[in-house]
């Protein structure tokens, strides 16, 4: 980033509600990416394998084009095996580029901005150009973003907190005793994370109901979704040094939405005494588009009042929510249309990305460019918004643990998810005239491999 301009001012000019692009469909009402978005993500179709793109209208602006044709610049700190300068863009990772610093994202995505805006000749009136830069996105195959060395998940919406210990505990004591003092997490599986529109197969695992001695094994029953989103961390920390609360935000690059798909049935036998394993270990499924900090920026809103005060570790961030629009659709496999099923805001989450991730680094453990960190299930006040839609994140609470399930037009009924059902998650935040939005976060379940088959076998 230069010298001459600051980040606010980067914030400011990229940020502004009246600003358009010559690029017509991120002019349109309702497009997830206007020229106030350029999330980032990678891509490939049939000219190209794998490399970094950003997201503007219905097309996908190639960056590894762009810097051929020299109309952008970073500050290269890569070399190849030769010595020579390696672009972060040509590459099937967001990681390295990534790597580069919160200066460096900023700078691209302001330059990105000029590129973009409707009184800018420069791309916008070469056609040759034009046809090697912009790639549509239906005709573009969408992939994982990162590189991800670690995912950690938590459970930090007090309603869904609640909600789970009333359904299983005592309603009057909901909460355990550490929830309100501590940012509750588990370590969960990188290997398992998929992009959106992976399909994802039902598990097989050990489900023990209350009438039997002994457990069963075979395909869940109890199949769920969890309404969440994730965070990349974009700056490491060193092992043994701790990331302050305060500066929690300036490690965070940019956010997804996530499927944390739950088998419940799996995860009610094993969870004690070390919580969730095979039951969340199957399937994490990401939208494939990063909405960076600095496009979200305008939507940061105070989080929920915290009582009883955290500890001094957990303190200093400031405007820690975000006011993000959320929404779920289920997709029965022999319905005609699919139901928004819930819908809720990310505004209510009780603990903050930047608290999360400082109690992650508390005790010393250090994160990497790439690791993930998962919301927990996002829950609102109330299981009706008021049309019939709830407002839980959940299928376990949605249905209240199957005691009311949810209903079809064609008669179809949903406790827990079938085979062939398609969830998808929508997410938003609201500007003036213009929306922030993240795209699709989908996944359709399919059948459990059949007990002492392989999927070659299938």
């Amino acid at each position: 980033m230069s010298s001459s301009i600051s980040h606010a001012d980067i914030l400011a000019q990229t940020n502004r509600p009246s600003l358009r692009s010559w690029v017509q469909s991120a002019n349109v009402e309702g497009s997830d990416f206007p020229i106030q978005n350029l999330p980032f993500g990678v891509f490939s179709d049939s000219t190209a394998s794998a490399r970094v793109g950003v997201a503007i209208g219905d097309w996908i602006l190639d960056l590894a084009a762009l810097e051929r044709a020299r109309l952008i610049t970073v500050p290269y700190s890569l070399v190849d095996e030769d010595g020579n300068p390696r672009s972060v863009f040509r590459q099937g990772r967001l990681n390295d580029f990534v790597s580069l610093g919160q200066s460096v994202w900023s700078s691209l995505r302001l330059q990105l901005s000029a590129l973009l805006s409707s009184d800018n000749a420069q791309l916008r009136d070469d056609a040759q150009l034009r046809e090697r830069a912009l790639v549509r996105q239906s005709e573009a195959t969408m992939h994982l973003p990162f590189d991800i060395p670690g995912y950690t998940d938590f459970y930090s919406s007090r309603e869904h907190a609640t909600n789970v210990g009333s359904m299983f505990r005592d309603p009057k004591n909901a909460l355990m005793p550490n929830w309100l003092e501590i940012p509750i997490g588990y370590n969960g599986r990188a290997s398992s994370v998929v992009v959106s529109g992976t399909p994802v197969r039902r598990p097989n695992g050990q489900r023990k109901t209350p009438e039997s001695d002994r457990p069963t094994y075979g395909p869940s029953r109890r199949l769920d979704i969890e309404l969440e989103t994730g965070f990349f961390v974009g700056v490491g920390s060193k092992l043994g040094t701790p990331v302050a609360a305060a500066a929690g935000d300036s490690h965070i690059f940019g956010m997804v939405l996530l499927n944390d798909w739950s088998a419940r049935d799996i995860q009610q036998w094993e969870y004690q005494p070390l919580g969730p394993f095979n039951s969340k270990g199957f399937a994490t499924t990401i939208s494939p588009w990063v909405v960076t900090m600095d496009a979200l920026t305008p939507f940061r809103v105070e989080q929920p009042c915290q009582d009883p005060r955290p500890l001094a570790y957990l303190r200093g961030a400031q405007n820690g929510g975000v006011d993000l629009e959320l929404e779920v659709e289920l997709r029965p496999r022999f319905a005609p249309s699919g139901k928004t099923i819930a819908r809720t805001n990310f505004k209510y989450m009780y603990w903050s990305m930047a608290q999360q991730l400082a109690h992650h680094t508390s005790s010393g453990c250090d994160v990497r460019v790439g690791d993930l960190m998962g919301s927990g299930t996002i829950s609102g006040p109330t299981n009706s918004d008021g049309d019939g839609t709830g407002t839980f994140g959940s299928l376990l609470e949605l249905t209240w643990n199957g005691q009311s399930p949810i209903k079809f037009a064609n008669g179809e009924v949903r406790s827990f998810l079938e085979d062939g059902d398609e969830i998808v998650l929508r997410g938003w935040c609201q500007g003036d005239g213009y929306k922030v939005g993240f795209g699709p976060c989908a996944g359709v379940i399919t059948p459990a491999l059949e007990l002492g088959s392989s999927e070659d076998d299938q």
